[in-house]
């Protein structure tokens, strides 16, 4: 049996869409009570409702399994929400890593984020040796992702067969919320972007995500972490290329970002106000503008990671965004 959490999620969903394609059975979906399961409907899963933080009802769902997915967690580009993001990504974490041992799961595979690494300096590449230090990090979500990443080190270094993967910026189809990536490309497309920074992100499709995840439960090293990047993308490239699959001409207004930091304190408000799903914050103004250069060599090399071309990605992710009615 395989159990993956945050299964309704971008990641979970096509995890197990992934794992059926594959011939997997006995797939086992935690959700979060009361959420939405739309991006599971038509799927031969079987769905347990649990809180990521209720220990019990995590052991009762993991009992029998193989393998689990951990991907449950909250995202966020904001800059405040620690106590959030601490409960859903470390306590969550610590509850999973202590189901996992009550029930005896076989092997459990953790979602990080790159984002759980102090940025490599500017001429060099993030690789799997850069460090995890939540002090030093920006941010609330990179801060607890590093802290619940170093929670499952160490049990793994305690016994549980445990890996990692430290995903990219991730993006893709399947997208049912959808991403802060995919509410770009859906305001690029409704044209409610009128301008933009300069700026550039690494970038992996959310399906060669699922296949590392899957070759990381597979042939990862227990204590091991794995970086699954995909392409450097330019904020300029990224939406001239929305733009070729849509069709939509990208805003050419290039705005500076000494401008766009010293009004950084009245965006949360802005998005408030006008009910919009936030684009751009003072936190993902950093992210864009740090080192983006990530080496997936390591999963490369022991997981046979592969990286499809990123036009290839946003096509997809353009053509599923129309098929649903979204654009």
């Amino acid at each position: 049996m395989i159990v993956v959490t945050g299964a309704a999620g971008l990641v979970g969903n096509v995890l197990l869409r992934s794992l059926a394609a594959e011939g997997a059975t006995g797939l086992r979906a935690v959700v979060r009570p009361g959420g939405r399961k739309t991006s599971l409907a038509g799927l031969n899963v079987e769905i347990i409702e649990a809180d990521v933080r209720d220990r019990d009802a995590l052991a009762a769902a993991f009992r029998g399994a193989d393998v689990v997915y951990h991907t449950a967690g909250m995202v966020s580009i904001a800059r405040g929400g620690s106590e959030r993001l601490r409960q859903a990504n470390v306590e969550g974490t610590r509850s999973v890593l202590a189901a996992s041992r009550e029930a005896g799961v076989g092997r459990l595979v953790y979602t990080s984020s790159v984002h759980a690494f102090v940025e490599a300096p500017w001429g060099t590449c993030l690789d799997e040796t850069g460090a995890l230090d939540p002090t030093s990090l920006r941010g609330a979500y990179a801060r607890a992702k590093a802290e619940a990443t170093l929670l499952v080190l160490d049990a793994a270094r305690e016994g549980l067969d445990a890996v990692v993967v430290f995903p990219s910026g991730i993006i893709g189809p399947y997208d049912f919320r959808p991403s802060h990536t995919g509410a770009l490309v859906l305001a690029c497309a409704h044209r409610r972007l009128g301008a933009y920074v300069h700026g550039a992100y690494n970038f992996v499709d959310v399906r060669d995500v699922a296949q590392g995840m899957m070759a990381a439960a597979a042939k990862g090293r227990r204590g091991e972490g794995y970086i699954l990047a995909g392409h450097e993308v330019t904020v300029r490239d990224l939406l001239r290329g929305i733009e070729a699959a849509t069709g939509v001409p990208a805003p050419r207004l290039r705005l500076p970002i000494r401008l766009i930091r010293a009004v950084s304190f009245a965006i949360p408000a802005y998005y408030r106000i006008t009910r919009q799903q936030p684009l751009f914050t003072s936190y993902s103004l950093d992210v864009i503008c740090s080192n983006c250069s990530m080496s997936p060599a390591k999963a490369e090399r022991e997981l046979g990671f592969t990286r499809r071309p990123f036009k290839e990605t946003l096509e997809d992710t353009v053509g599923w965004f129309v098929q649903q009615g979204m654009i």
